[in-house]
């Protein structure tokens, strides 16, 4: 018995066979995530910063050699948003149960400047931390790489419909650039429940609110 579906136009056939072998495949690649999902991360390698904890990329890439050997990155692009932020966009591809895959992510990270001038501290090392963001975003979302940590932590901040339409139509105020950056932000989760207030207020100041 044969399976047909037609895909831009092409006539695709299936056997049984073949969808046994991707069904195999499936509950593979399910069981395999579900394994690195349920993986406790060691508290020596978790840390905490204004208030959230994070793994450092170092022992992510560890279990991703482990777990996932053959993955590569890339960066597809990157983007200064103002003066405010670096964003990077980059694609993770790995190797999942006998198929490569792909998933791309984005994160930007804020520019550091000296306290109360428009001087930059470390343009650099903002570039860096961006990537960093990115990458380690990436393996969280696609691979489920210390999901106890961040999971939980993705609920825990995570702003309401009201606090993104509030901050989104604020930005808006501004100007077309800024309420396109607040937008990507706030999708990213740069822009969490630690941080809205103040991302809030000042926007409420550029735009004379």
């Amino acid at each position: 018995m044969t399976n047909k579906k037609e895909k831009n136009n092409e006539l695709m056939i299936y056997d049984k066979q073949s969808l046994q072998a991707v069904d195999q495949i499936r509950k593979a690649i399910t069981k395999k995530h579900k394994s690195v999902s349920n993986q406790t991360t060691p508290k020596p390698y978790v840390r905490r910063y204004s208030g959230l904890e994070y793994v450092e990329l170092g022992y992510m890439r560890d279990v991703v050699d482990k777990e996932y050997p053959g993955w590569s990155w890339k960066i597809i692009k990157t983007e200064t948003l103002g003066s405010e932020a670096f964003m990077v966009h980059g694609r993770l591809k790995w190797y999942d149960e006998g198929i490569w895959r792909e998933g791309d992510m984005t994160a930007a990270h804020r520019i550091q400047k000296k306290r109360g001038t428009n001087e930059f501290v470390d343009v650099g090392n903002d570039v860096k931390a961006a990537n960093t963001d990115c990458i380690k975003k990436a393996f969280n979302m696609y691979l489920n790489i210390c999901d106890d940590v961040y999971k939980n932590q993705v609920e825990d901040f995570k702003l309401s419909d009201e606090q993104k339409d509030e901050i989104i139509e604020t930005a808006a105020k501004v100007d077309s650039d800024r309420h396109s950056e607040i937008v990507e932000l706030v999708n990213d989760q740069v822009i969490h429940i630690g941080n809205y207030k103040s991302s809030l207020a000042k926007l409420k100041r550029e735009a004379g609110l």
